[in-house]
């Protein structure tokens, strides 16, 4: 097991290579809780995201004939920017294997600093064997995401900025995925701030790590946003860390991954990936677990494809009623759509789509179907415009 000294060291290592990045208090996110809940926001990091810790710690710690060979690692996306970023500091080669439908945007920033990439596998497993096999035949060091005492250290100056600039914290709440991170930051937090409560958060597809603690068969899989922390395998070395420093380890839906990431959009002005979001779903989903304690939450990484960004932005005004979307029969008769344009409006609705089926789509001749999007201030005016369209028209919500 790592040590605070290991951390400290590390922090040593890395200190002028990774960004000390800021601590906020983030009142939207505090008031839904009902918690003072502090961000530490590692998404500012050069690669967007906390893995530059362990990869430069790592890095560092390679042997002069390790560096002249070259590295390899696999990763779905930050740890490959990360190695790729540092190694490229340091002039070693590197060689990333990433999982065929890693995004797009993560796979280009990885090119960007330097390294090769390959696509290889459907899972992190598949691609980390194959990372073993090129490793062994091109004689490469082999930079694990999370099952390597070197990372698990880097990623735990995490915690040391964190209680630094905010040392009276009674929880600090991240995500998991291979360990690496929480293992490091639970060696840290609990030497310096014994007491503190150190909770992981997998998002339900992937939650490995709950069921290794609870002496289950791991079963995972299934799309999910927080591709980050999508893993079925986890660190043995971070699992006994966990087990001995770690006070709990919570299971968030989809959704409240999808609810935390437009959350900090529109509440904290900060944008995060599904993983780097599920600090907050963990606030979100168990509010009564946090209510009345100062929270630390790192938002771990903001590389999230714009489009998917977009999408789950418009799926959460869905959800909270400002984006609306009917479907209505209307009679075929000159006038109708200037008479619902004006209902909408002049109830203070926004119409933001309109399609209209003459043809096919209704059951008489004499009648069409509309389809209409508007946005609504919240969910009551929402509902109050539906009514004023109800008063004439047969209105169905979708």
């Amino acid at each position: 097991m790592i040590t605070l000294g290991d951390v400290e060291a590390a922090q040593k290592r890395i200190e002028g290579r990774v960004r000390h990045t800021p601590v906020v208090t983030c009142d939207a996110i505090s008031q839904f809780v009902g918690a003072d809940v502090l961000l530490k926001l590692d998404n500012q990091q050069a690669t967007g995201a906390f893995k530059e810790r362990g990869a430069a710690n790592r890095l560092a710690m390679l042997t002069e004939a390790e560096r002249a060979s070259g590295v390899i690692a696999m990763s779905a996306g930050n740890h490959a920017q990360a190695v790729a970023r540092h190694a490229r500091l340091l002039g070693i080669e590197a060689v990333i294997v990433m999982p065929r439908h890693t995004p797009l945007s993560k796979v280009s920033r990885t090119r960007g600093w330097g390294a090769r990439v390959e696509l290889f596998g459907d899972t992190l497993a598949e691609a980390a064997a194959h990372a073993g096999e090129l490793a062994q035949a091109e004689h490469l060091t082999f930079i694990h995401p999370y099952d390597d005492l070197g990372v698990m250290a880097g990623q735990g100056t995490l915690a040391l900025e964190m209680l630094a600039d905010a040392p009276d914290l009674d929880a600090i709440v991240m995500p998991i995925g291979g360990g690496g991170l929480i293992a490091g930051c639970a060696v840290a937090a609990t030497a310096m701030r014994p007491g503190i409560e150190v909770i992981g958060v997998e998002v339900a597809a992937y939650a490995a790590m709950a069921q290794r603690l609870a002496g289950r068969p791991v079963s995972v899989g299934g799309p999910t946003i927080a591709e980050g922390i999508a893993v079925r395998d986890v660190g043995q070395q971070p699992l006994a860390v966990i087990q001995a420093l770690v006070a709990d380890v919570v299971v968030v839906p989809e959704r409240a991954v999808e609810e935390a990431i437009a959350l900090l959009a529109e509440g904290a002005k900060v944008v995060a990936e599904g993983a780097g979001a599920a600090g907050v779903a963990a606030l979100l989903a168990f509010p009564e677990r946090f209510s009345g304690r100062r929270v630390g939450v790192p938002i771990t990484g903001g590389n999230i494809d714009a489009r998917v960004f977009a999408n789950v932005l418009l799926r959460n005004l869905l959800r909270d009623g400002r984006l609306v979307r009917l479907v209505m029969e209307i009679p075929d008769r000159p006038g109708m759509l200037a008479d619902i344009a004006g209902r909408i409006g002049g109830a203070g609705g926004n119409i933001i789509e309109v399609s209209h089926q003459r043809l096919f789509a209704s059951p008489s001749v004499q009648a069409a179907q509309l389809e209409v999007m508007f946005e609504a201030r919240d969910h009551q005016h929402a509902a109050e415009i539906v009514s004023a369209l109800e008063e004439s028209y047969t209105v169905r919500r979708i």
